[in-house]
């Protein structure tokens, strides 16, 4: 009997250490981190709100981007860099209201380099309205 209970507290917390994102605006996150991992440009871009700002904070690429030329111009610089890639979550939070969600996720994109980033998504009516990338080479995920 007491094993049981015991395993059964492991498996709640496992389970709520876990990086699964949950709700509407978890997976529009879950399908970002997708698109940037397979390379789909298309993907996304289509994702932004036509007046986001994308902050890329460290490494070559960054700089603060607010036009949708730009911001395109800077993730096809990225997908050229990393080639094929996986991305691998290691922890998210999400806080939403009727206002607005965020997304944090710490996030290693593994190509041609490992680039292991804080992730911060700001979301408007389905839209992406300011995105937050903070390459975080230090982080231990």
């Amino acid at each position: 009997m007491r094993l049981s209970t015991l395993a059964a507290t492991l498996v709640l917390v496992a389970a709520s250490g876990s990086a699964a994102l949950a709700g509407p605006i978890g997976d529009l996150a879950k399908s970002r981190i997708d698109a940037i991992a397979s390379g789909d440009l298309a993907a996304v871009t289509a994702a932004y709100d036509p007046a986001a700002t994308l902050h890329w904070v460290g490494g070559p690429l960054d700089g603060t981007y607010g036009q949708p030329g730009k911001i395109k111009e800077i993730w096809s610089k990225f997908f050229a860099a990393q080639g094929a890639q996986k991305a691998t979550i290691a922890t998210t939070a999400e806080a939403a209201n009727p206002k607005g969600g965020t997304v944090t996720v710490d996030v290693a994109f593994a190509g041609k380099n490992t680039v292991k980033v804080r992730y911060v998504l700001l979301y408007r009516d389905g839209k992406l309205v300011d995105e937050i990338w903070q390459v975080n080479p230090a982080a231990t995920y």
